[in-house]
């Protein structure tokens, strides 16, 4: 057996796997004639020629350091010592045999990556000779697989277009020409795994298309990550011709196209997307690629920008990401301090990358979690041990740092330079050149920020002075504009941060410090004022509103029992009834602003929305009853939504008043009867307002008997009286949702056993057919000029009205009293009188109707009941619920349409 020499044996011990290479080496040794003499040779001088050139054995343990697949290699082909000895020479391409190629494949990655871990090339350099092998080898692909490819030309995209592949990159190609590319892609992926989902249509679109068809597809239906794909894309194999036609064609369809809004949101949202998958899988802190900080995060911020630049300046349209890093540093799109880090966080994360993956030549970007591995790692990447702490520690203190670099440039990276053209120039200068206002402006209108003159004046007003604050709203301001960027409207957010902190002063002193502690809070804030004019409004009101948004649990709903305590005290507190008035308004609007940042910040469903607007209306009505002290006991039934505890923002208060008499036996006098009528009037005008810019609810009555007509308030014996007598059964139907919600305990009870006797007897088919006809006139008439009723959310086909109606009948029919739609679908499906996928239907149109009513109202600052028929209100309202327009409408179809087919069946007795 041939023994090691001691230089060999001690490069072996100093080495990462000191046992492997020792293993690696004994057994190259053994197999390889002179292979001994020769490490003992090298092994006594640092370099085999006067160059500077590594000696075979530091070259050896070098890489049987870094990758036992190429250990293996090393043993299995014996051309393979050779490359190690040759180092600053390439092999031709093999283009007449497909095995051969692949085993030259192999010995040239060999080749580059001892000269990587030898520290022979850059980065860059390293990126370029593996793409180069890819290059030869799709062009090899191409020669051996004949006649059948003479007319094809492949097309490099991704990391192969950039020549920035790494070790165990696939490698994305599309194909452009005429001819039978199976045998071209048989041959490649022999070699290297070779995707061509980037074409279009991905796996469902033909292998090749003409040049012509690429045209078309890009001209009518590449989406946006499409075109931000071609940014990549290099001909490297096929007929010159062919090849200069497509870089042609691909350009123009990136560069021709205006990168709107609309586009950048798409691209954020895949991203988004992918990060939340690698959180999914608890992978965040170790993912080098897709996680927080990752190598994604540099090369999207890089592409985004030259997307948004990129068409009025040619100098950005290069593949690499250091070299457009690069050139937006040359021309002020990114700042000199930022792209400094960004590039050392790039090259340093695309080591780590390399290292990973040259060890099993396996596709890895995480980091491993067991130490020994890190240890391994960390030694291969080129850190030691030093003064107690360990390579590992010490490669991962610098990986920590180098992700949260790139994480906080890339939140603020799109706007940090905004401020160096649009701020207060008494802030910080820039260092290095500044980018145009024009080229600014196009950020902005990237970034869904569409009028620059009003975004320049509002940073002008948001940084205004030297303060210590306006100083901290300066670096706080790149990353609330990031956040408001991704809200529905960021115009809108953006003035709404202007009405809340352009003044100077305490208030936007403590907004600020509030901020500096809890960015989270701002986050928040950007969001909520991006999505509706009205948060702006209260707050400015309220300021204390802003501290409940930002503390944690702040936005978890009070007990009943709490809100109907403070609406009491607020009332009780004063004795005027203008200021009561006054008082009990700011504590629902305030109450009411938490509940609807629950539900744009994702902490409240529909259910949850509903039922806290009903308990924030109850208590308002029961302290509005105290303030306005009546002469004899009254009650107040909820019907429809308030009923139910289902409202949203922009419900009525469908309403009952009942009154009785103070002394509690025997029926009111005429006396009675007027006070409880005036007394009811002064109820409905204290929550109605004169005006409304004084209503605090909306109170509606109409749904008494007689309607309009009728008196105010009745007792109980005149409800009942008039129920037995003259009520149709469609206000037997409006009692299956009476509640008693605020007054005289006694009343309410009263009230409710007399509206059970009725609701639980029964239809009769004259009853069925009135009701139905009913629905009818409803569907026919009642949908107003200038709503679409092709979308409406409440009177559509299969939308809220189908809903309500069917199981409201359905209710009648099995004796069912319960006031909520949802608790109802439930209670019909246990009792067997509805299946549970005819539940499923109708309780999925009614949530998804309810939470776009909602949101229509929010993003509107107004009611609304169907989808907006313009173009821009329909996108502001779709980003709201995460969506684009054509998946709002979409979605709107599909739940209608499943509903309906219900409604007609249960309600209708269709087939």
């Amino acid at each position: 057996m041939t023994r090691l020499s001691r230089p060999a044996e001690t490069a072996a011990e100093r080495s990462a796997r000191p046992r492997a290479v020792l293993a690696a080496l004994e057994r190259l040794v053994e197999t390889r004639p002179g292979l001994a003499e020769e490490l003992e040779a090298s092994g006594h001088s640092p370099t085999s020629t006067g160059e500077g050139v590594p000696s075979l054995l530091e070259t050896l343990v070098a890489v049987l350091s870094a990758s036992p697949a190429l250990g293996r290699l090393l043993l299995a082909d014996p051309l393979a010592l050779e490359v190690l000895r040759r180092l600053g020479e390439a092999a031709p391409v093999v283009t007449t045999d497909a095995e051969e190629l692949v085993g030259w494949k192999h010995r040239q990655l060999l080749r580059i990556a001892a000269r990587d871990l030898l520290g022979l090339d850059s980065l860059e350099q390293t990126g370029r000779l593996l793409s180069d092998v890819a290059d030869a080898v799709l062009g090899a692909a191409r020669a051996l697989a004949g006649c059948e490819a003479e007319g094809i030309a492949v097309v490099a995209m991704g990391k192969a277009g950039a020549q920035e592949l790494n070790y165990s990159s696939d490698v994305d190609i599309v194909l452009v020409g005429e001819g039978d590319p199976r045998a071209l892609l048989d041959v490649a992926r022999r070699a290297f795994r070779v995707d061509v989902d980037l074409r279009p249509e991905g796996r469902a679109g033909p292998l090749l298309r003409s040049l012509e068809s690429y045209r078309v597809y890009w001209a009518r239906w590449a989406a946006a990550w499409e075109r931000q794909a071609l940014l990549k894309a290099r001909p490297v194999a096929g007929p010159a011709e062919l090849e200069a036609a497509f870089a042609d064609a691909a350009a123009s369809a990136v560069w021709e196209h205006h990168f709107s809004a609309e586009d950048l949101r798409s691209l954020r949202a895949i991203k988004a997307r992918a990060e939340g998958e690698v959180a999914r899988r608890r992978l965040a802190d170790r993912e080098i690629k897709r996680g927080p900080g990752g190598i994604r995060d540099i090369e999207f911020s890089v592409q985004l920008l030259q997307l948004i630049h990129g068409r009025q300046d040619p100098a950005l349209r290069v593949p690499a990401t250091l070299a457009a890093l690069e050139e937006l540093e040359r021309a002020g799109y990114v700042g000199a301090e930022d792209a400094k880090a960004l590039e050392a966080a790039y090259r340093f994360l695309r080591t780590v990358e390399n290292r990973l993956q040259m060890g099993e030549g396996q596709r890895v970007h995480t980091v491993p979690a067991d130490a020994p591995s890190r240890e391994v790692l960390a030694r291969v990447v080129g850190y030691a041990a030093a003064a107690g702490t360990s390579a590992a520690e010490r490669f991962g203190a610098d990986l920590r740092r180098h992700r949260a670099v790139a994480r906080e440039i890339h939140e603020r990276l799109f706007f940090r330079p905004l401020l160096e053209v649009f701020g207060d120039r008494g802030g910080p200068q820039p260092i290095g050149p500044a980018m145009s206002l024009a080229a600014a402006g196009e950020r902005l209108k990237a970034f869904g920020f569409a009028d620059s003159d009003r975004a320049r004046s509002a940073l002008v007003d948001l940084t205004r002075g030297l303060t210590r604050s306006s100083r901290l709203m300066q670096a706080l301001l790149p990353l609330m504009l990031q956040w408001l960027s991704l809200s529905p409207d960021p115009d809108r957010g953006l003035s709404g941060l202007r009405q809340l902190m352009g003044r100077p002063g305490p208030h936007r002193d403590a907004m600020i410090a509030l901020f500096r502690e809890s960015p989270e809070a701002a986050r928040r804030l950007c969001v909520l004022v991006g999505t509706s004019t009205l948060f702006a409004e209260r707050l400015r009101r309220d300021p204390a509103l802003l501290a409940r948004v930002a503390t944690p649990g702040g936005l978890e709903a009070r007990q009943r029992d709490d809100l109907a305590d403070q609406a009491a005290a607020t009332v009780r507190l004063r004795s005027d009834p203008a200021h009561r008035q006054r008082a009990l308004a700011r504590f629902k609007a305030s109450e009411e602003a938490v509940v609807m940042a629950a539900d744009v910040l994702g902490e409240a469903d529909v259910a949850e929305v509903g039922r806290r607007l009903s308990d924030l209306a109850e208590a308002a009505i029961a302290a509005a009853i105290a303030a306005v002290e009546p002469s004899v006991p009254l009650a107040v039934i909820g019907l429809g939504s308030f009923g139910g505890r289902e409202l949203i923002y922009a419900s009525d208060l469908d309403v009952l008043v009942v009154f009785g008499s103070p002394a509690g036996t025997g029926p009111p006098s005429a006396e009675e009867d007027r006070a409880a009528e005036t007394d009811a009037v002064r109820l409905l005008r204290f929550l109605n307002g004169e005006t409304p810019v004084r209503r605090i609810f909306l109170l509606d009555a109409d749904l008494r008997p007689e309607g309009r007509d009728g008196p105010l308030a009745r007792t109980v014996e005149g409800y009942s009286a008039y129920y037995r007598r003259w009520a149709g059964a469609w206000e037997r139907q409006a009692l299956l949702r009476a509640r008693p919600v605020a007054g005289d305990p006694e009343l309410c009870a009263r009230f409710m056993e007399m509206a059970g006797s009725l609701t639980g007897r029964g239809l009769d088919d004259t009853e069925v057919r009135e009701i139905r006809r009913m629905k009818a006139r409803v569907e026919a008439e009642r949908i107003p000029p200038g709503e679409d009723p092709d979308f409406h959310l409440k009177l559509g086909r299969g939308s809220l009205s189908d809903v309500e109606w069917t199981v409201q009948l359905l209710q009648l029919r099995e004796g069912l009293v319960e006031p909520s739609t949802l608790r109802a679908l439930d209670a019909l499906a246990e009792a067997g009188a509805l299946s549970s996928e005819d539940r499923r239907r109708l309780a999925e149109s009614f949530v998804f109707c309810q939470r776009l009513r909602d949101r229509l109202f929010l993003v509107q600052g107004a009611p609304g009941d169907s989808l907006p028929s313009t173009v821009d209100r329909l996108a502001v309202l779709a980003r709201s619920l995460d969506v684009s327009p054509s998946q709002l409408r979409d979605r709107y179809r599909q739940v209608t349409r499943r509903a309906r087919r219900v409604t007609e069946r249960l309600f209708y007795g269709r087939s």
